[in-house]
């Protein structure tokens, strides 16, 4: 592995000792190619600073310049006393209907729940609007803190019409899973999704500093017939989590 981090370096490194200032970006990009690509999977360890400068003939103030500003953006992690490692990041394609539970099955990971509120009450307005749903109308509220293995990424609020789901204690580990086991998987969703700061409350269940980044993603799930089965408010850990979106031109 380490040869592709290396070939990366040298193949952006054509300007010579003339760039040598700009030694610490090339490095960075480096890196990044070489976990974009694959070639350092999450929980690998880097090769160690004095390594990095030895082999690419940089000083250890410039290899530190480089793996700090991958720290900062929450591509690798720093150990103390263990070293450098790429960190654990969740991939989740907006091309595919997919929930947590699926995302985190898919690539190897144990999804736990905690459930910090599960109940029946009358919806709200803006429930109403968002679930097509009459004034009155009961639903079934579930907020919950979502886990990959013992690590929390996601808090999910969800809210689902009672006349699909009656009990909210039908909800276990996975939405989607207790939606099929009834007919109702919905077959398409539509999603907003935007950066915040994460506030105290729920800085504090993620186990981040308040003002972290996360994403927001309000997502409204659907059956063939075009009921409205899910309205779901997220925050992600943003740096836990990359969405990835597939664009075709014409």
């Amino acid at each position: 592995m380490q040869p592709t981090l290396y070939g990366e370096y040298r193949k952006l490194d054509r300007g010579g000792e003339a760039r040598r200032s700009l030694a610490y970006l090339r490095l960075r990009r480096a890196i990044q190619n070489a976990i974009e690509f694959g070639a350092f999977p999450p929980g690998h360890a880097l090769p160690s600073e004095r390594d990095l400068a030895k082999k690419l003939a940089l000083s250890r103030v410039t290899v530190r310049k480089a793996i700090g500003g991958l720290v900062e953006d929450g591509l690798l992690t720093q150990r103390h006393g263990a070293g450098t490692f790429v960190a654990e990041r969740i991939v989740k394609s907006f091309s595919r209907l997919t929930g947590f539970t699926d995302d985190l099955r898919a690539r190897g990971l144990k999804p736990r729940v905690k459930f910090l509120e599960r109940g029946v009450g009358e919806v709200t307005p803006e429930e109403a609007m968002a679930l097509n749903l009459s004034p009155g109308a009961d639903v079934i509220r579930l907020r919950r803190l979502r886990f990959a293995d013992d690590k929390p990424l996601a808090v999910e609020a969800t809210v689902v019409p009672a006349a699909v789901i009656a009990d909210p204690n039908a909800i276990k580990l996975s939405l989607y899973d207790a939606l099929g086991q009834i007919g109702c998987r919905p077959t398409r969703a539509l999603q907003r999704l935007r950066a915040i700061a994460l506030g105290a409350d729920d800085a504090e269940l993620l186990e981040c500093d308040t003002g972290s980044p996360a994403l927001a993603i309000e997502r409204r799930a659907f059956l063939d017939d075009g009921r409205v089965v899910e309205f779901t408010t997220s925050l992600y850990r943003g740096d836990a989590y990359d969405f990835v979106a597939e664009l075709h031109g014409g």
